[in-house]
Order: C-alpha cells, then sequence, then structure tokens
C-alpha cells in the first residue's frame, strides 16, 4: 500500500500548537491594505487557531488522523 501524501497546500496553512491545536493566519491581510484601518490590519496580523467543525478535515489534509 502506498504512503499517504500530505496536501502541499495545507502544509503551508497550518502549523500545530503543543497541545494539538491547530493555528491559521487571518485572511484579507495580503493586498488593498489603505482602505483598511490600522487597527483592522492590527487585528489580521495575529494568528488565530482554527475552528472546531473544521480541524477533522485540515488533520486529514495533514494526515494527522
Amino acid at each position: 500500500m502506498p504512503k499517504q501524501k500530505t496536501k502541499s497546500s495545507a502544509k503551508k496553512r497550518f502549523k500545530l500548537t503543543g497541545t494539538g491545536k491547530i493555528k491559521r493566519k487571518h485572511a484579507f491581510k495580503s493586498h488593498i491594505l489603505t482602505k483598511k484601518s490600522k487597527k483592522r490590519k492590527l487585528r489580521l496580523t495575529h494568528d488565530t487557531l482554527v475552528h472546531k467543525a473544521d480541524e477533522n478535515s485540515i488533520k486529514e489534509q495533514l494526515c494527522l488522523k
């Protein structure tokens, strides 16, 4: 049986924390930044955790399940 490959897109976008949760970056921070407020851009800078409903599919893509 061949080995299961990790999705390259998921590998680049998600990181695992020490407790096993999945970290992700916020969207809407790559371009058209002039019309966004400083406060909004600052909030988008920080990483956040993936929602529990999406965790299983991401873990499958990362071959963690």
